[in-house]
């Protein structure tokens, strides 16, 4: 089975990315379904049916089947080296896989919400929520690539400044926006 580990190494890759370019697009649908059900009549329909179409196909035939096909991969990667679950960072990015997994739930809610068109969040909410994903993302790939349990000290400074920078981009963002709407 070992014989196999790249094919299935490949495919787990590239599942993951495709299932986490589902995750990056999802809420900037949703960010723009929220901006729309505030614009007037008859754009508000028209831009609605679009983005829930947008979003449904997106959802449906990329980011859930990724998000399963992934997860089928990562199982059967474990199947062939079982010993990678003694592995103090195998237990780190595990957490962060059901981190993801509880991002993903929770965006499928958003969708299934925003599909019967309730709006519960602000358009500058889901900016951040946007975010959730890339720090998931850059926690399992430094994780991964350096195969420890982290230099907790550089690894949780490391995130915290990202997700500061993070923020500190969509607050400038938010401000040429508040200047130019079209921005």
């Amino acid at each position: 089975m070992s014989d196999y580990y790249n094919y299935i190494k490949s495919l787990h890759l590239i599942f993951v990315v495709t299932w986490f370019a589902g995750l990056f697009y999802i809420p900037r649908i949703f960010i723009y379904h929220i901006e729309a059900s505030e614009k007037p009549s008859p754009d508000k329909e028209i831009l609605t049916d679009q983005l829930q179409l947008m979003a449904k196909r997106l959802w449906y035939i990329i980011t859930w089947p990724s998000a399963v096909l992934a997860t089928v991969f990562a199982i059967w990667l474990l199947l062939i080296f079982p010993a990678w679950l003694q592995q103090p960072w195998m237990h780190v990015k595990l957490g962060f896989v059901v981190l993801l997994i509880a991002y993903h739930l929770k965006n499928h809610q958003i969708f299934h919400q925003l599909q019967r068109n309730e709006v519960k969040y602000t358009s500058n909410f889901m900016r951040l929520w946007n975010e959730g994903a890339t720090l998931i993302l850059f926690s399992v790939v430094f994780l991964v690539i350096l195969k420890n349990a982290f230099n907790w000290i550089f690894g949780v400074v490391g995130i915290i400044v990202l997700g500061m920078l993070l923020m500190l981009g969509i607050k400038i963002y938010k401000r040429i926006r508040d200047k130019n709407p079209r921005a």
